[in-house]
């Protein structure tokens, strides 16, 4: 198998690098946003025929490291080729937020499966995304623990009654917004389960992740948004649960180690050995859950009305979000301004009456960040 890795320096680029070793991959093509010191480590480790960066100066500095070794496109069109270069099985997709928006499309019309960990596009797109994958015949497997526990406990199954995403609560699990209203960027990146990047870990600290989670549901398994609950589970040993007509619950456990996901996304149907971490039942005797809060935790209460006004109310929702995580972690705003800022962005926006295609998901994304600029004071 050959595979093609947008977001080659990230969390989950990496960790794939540690699947795609393990399992002994080839790796066709690498990308990056702008850390050319790491992917220049990877692409002489890795020795793919292809390298993208997206920011272009950054670019044009790798060309001059490594361009007598490989071919270096870059910007959105760079992202597009690697997401359908003729050389790839696999398009692993571990972009971050909707800029792997278009270069999903682009593996889909090219007819490659998907290995999908960039939720946003999901969240903004799925009414687009799916219709095309099924055009294509293309099978999108999920790189995401909650999904792809999904997807492993309906496999052979009618349809579920009911999804169950569990959560670990984040950092702040239990606290009020009043212990929240000073929490510094570094205390809300200390997720106290996973290793995830900045964008995520912020995501898991209000609950925003598990609400995009539970958008990306609707749409990679085709269930109404009300058959989709979320349970507070702080071990992560359950990751996700489904009920069935008959009142029967299946669930997927595994230790909190996100290449156990991503090598079964590049294996299915089939699995493979490795060394990653494995499941001690003795030191995870006590399995609890809870339901949500979301009075102090507003932004999955934000995603779930986002999902039911439909239309482009969820990219209204992802844009916001991504432009208020970013202003927090660059400490321009209060971790509690975050929900308060997409709360404002999405009543501020009135034309839901557009279709839902790839130009308008481009334009309401474009119109939500810039309104959280010039209104997030």
């Amino acid at each position: 198998m050959k595979i093609s890795l947008l977001g080659a320096t990230g969390s989950i680029g990496t960790q794939t690098l540690d699947v795609a070793q393990n399992l002994g991959l080839d790796v066709v093509c690498l990308t990056a946003h702008s850390n050319i010191d790491l992917l220049e480590e990877q692409i002489r480790k890795f020795s793919p025929s292809l390298a993208v960066v997206y920011d272009e100066n950054a670019a044009l500095e790798l060309k001059k490291r490594v361009g007598g070794m490989i071919e270096v496109a870059a910007g959105m069109e760079g992202l597009k080729q690697a997401a359908s270069l003729s050389a790839a099985d696999v398009v692993v997709n571990a972009l971050v937020g909707n800029v792997g928006l278009l270069p999903t499309v682009a593996a889909l019309e090219a007819g490659k499966t998907l290995a999908l960990a960039n939720k946003e596009v999901l969240v903004c797109a799925g009414e687009v995304v799916m219709p095309l994958a099924k055009k294509n015949g293309v099978e999108i497997m999920p790189i995401d623990s909650e999904h792809s526990a999904i997807f492993q406990c309906l496999a052979g199954t009618n349809r579920p009654q009911k999804i169950y995403l569990t959560a670990s609560g984040g950092p702040f699990r239990g606290k009020t917004k009043a212990d929240m209203a000073h929490v510094t960027p570094d205390e809300a990146l200390a997720h106290p389960n996973w290793s995830m990047g900045a964008k995520i870990s912020i995501d898991s600290a209000t609950m925003m992740n598990k609400g995009l989670e539970v958008i990306e549901a609707r749409w990679l398994f085709d269930i109404p948004a009300g058959q989709i609950d979320v349970l507070v589970h702080p071990q992560s040993v359950i990751h996700s649960m489904v009920e069935f007509e008959d009142g029967q619950i299946l669930a997927q456990l595994g230790a909190p180690d996100m290449r156990l996901v991503i090598q079964y996304a590049l294996t299915h149907p089939r699995r493979a050995a490795n060394n990653f971490n494995r499941l001690d039942f003795a030191k995870h005797n006590n399995l609890t859950f809870t339901a949500p809060d979301m009075h102090n935790f507003p932004c999955l209460a934000l995603a779930y009305a986002a999902l039911e006004k439909g239309g482009l109310y969820p990219t209204v929702l992802n844009a916001s979000n991504e432009a208020a995580v970013a202003a927090f972690l660059n400490k321009e705003i209060s971790f509690l301004d975050i929900p308060a800022i997409i709360d404002k962005t999405m009543d501020a926006y009135n034309e839901n009456n557009l279709m839902v295609n790839i130009d308008n998901i481009l334009a309401a994304e474009a119109w939500a960040k810039d309104f959280v600029t010039k209104n997030r004071r």
